[in-house]
């Protein structure tokens, strides 16, 4: 205790060098990078991909609730249960759209509301999936040594930009990512040494930031994830499930799940289902066919739609190790109008009808 009667300066002084004292005694020059929280503790993911609703919003839509009163769509996904936003982002784009500004600007806005932010890195100037990796534009002329020091800066600098309770590295990496460099089959062992720095690049900015390596479908995802990422630091497997591309037998996702389970914690990263065959533009719907629902049990209806997803989050929840799901094109109606050809090819599988109101499916993600 530091005496009273001594003058108020000297005492303030003296207080000053005490807790300088104490704190080298204590603690190391420089203070430890807290502990990432293991996944196991990681709530339950009830996500949404609204990755296009920032050029949606642009648009002026007006969204209702399920009982039918207007209200902001970002509202009516935080009182369905949406408890993490999952949104792209592209290096480089031809328009503001899914860039890091964009990104980042929506990403405050989020957090300001409650959300968990998903960040899933494509590393590339578009769509990312197992068909297409293109390396972005900048990054065409490096040598791979300059490459990989390229991803292992960008990595780090939207990491701590965005500081994302989730990122993931790639986006459907089937083929690998980054082409040619990091193909899976040409080009195996730069493949792994890029995931690697962005992975080394992530712990060093956001150590609290889950990494997820995301594979479409069911087919070879306990190889992939057992030979062909070995050595890659990563906390979750994230997979793609659509019945249009990765089958109709939801036994055998179950089965594979719990596979992946025994190895990481497994999320659902992306998957939808429509609640009509029908279209509110004139660009051609993805699903358009009854062959490409699963039938009888869920037809494409809101009922269907809705039961669909339960069972979804069923068999996670039910899976060891199952830590949650993510419905891809959520926003995604036909915002463009109703003669556009270059509007939305998923507007019967986003979460609002074609009057934009809330669709039952929404429960799901509060279901237990």
């Amino acid at each position: 205790m530091i005496s009273n009667v001594l003058p108020f300066r000297m005492r303030k002084a003296l207080a000053l060098v005490l807790s300088v004292i104490l704190s080298l005694s204590c603690h190391p020059s420089k203070a430890p990078e807290p502990a990432p929280e293991p996944p196991e503790a990681v709530a339950f993911i009830a996500a949404a991909d609204i990755s296009s609703y920032p050029e949606i919003e642009m648009s002026q839509p007006v969204f209702y609730a399920e009982d039918g009163r207007q209200a902001h769509f970002l509202d009516i996904l935080k009182a369905g249960g949406v408890n993490t936003i999952r949104l792209r982002l592209w290096v480089n784009p031809g328009s503001a759209h899914s860039g890091l500004e964009e990104v980042e600007a929506f990403a405050r806005r989020l957090r300001a509301m409650g959300f968990r932010l998903w960040l899933a890195l494509h590393y590339s100037d578009t769509w990312a999936d197992p068909g297409r990796q293109e390396m972005p534009a900048r990054w065409r002329s490096l040598d791979f040594a300059r490459l990989k020091d390229s991803v292992r800066e960008y990595t780090r600098n939207v990491t701590e930009r965005l500081r994302p309770e989730f990122i993931q590295i790639g986006n459907e990496i089937n083929s690998g990512f980054l082409h040619p460099a990091g193909h899976l089959t040409q080009n195996p062992q730069q493949f792994r040494a890029l995931l690697s720095a962005a992975a080394q690049a992530v712990r060093a900015a956001s150590p609290g930031s889950k990494i997820l390596l995301h594979f479409a479908g069911l087919e070879n995802a306990p190889a992939f994830f057992q030979q062909q990422v070995a050595g890659v630091d990563y906390d979750i497997i994230a997979l793609s499930y659509y019945p249009i591309w990765h089958g109709k037998d939801l036994a055998l996702l179950q089965a594979v799940l719990r596979q992946l389970g025994q190895r990481k914690p497994v999320v659902i990263a992306e998957t939808a289902y429509p609640f009509t065959l029908g279209w509110n533009d004139w660009t051609t719907n993805i699903v358009g066919l009854p062959e490409q629902l699963i039938l009888p049990d869920y037809p494409a209806t809101p009922q269907g739609q809705w039961d669909f997803l339960r069972q979804i989050r069923r068999i996670v929840r039910a899976t060891p190790g199952g830590l949650g799901f993510c419905y891809w094109g959520a926003e995604w109606i036909a915002w463009k109008g109703p003669t556009a050809t270059d509007g939305s090819p998923w507007e019967n599988q986003a979460l609002f009808d074609f009057d934009h109101r809330a669709l039952p499916v929404l429960r799901a993600f509060r279901e237990d």
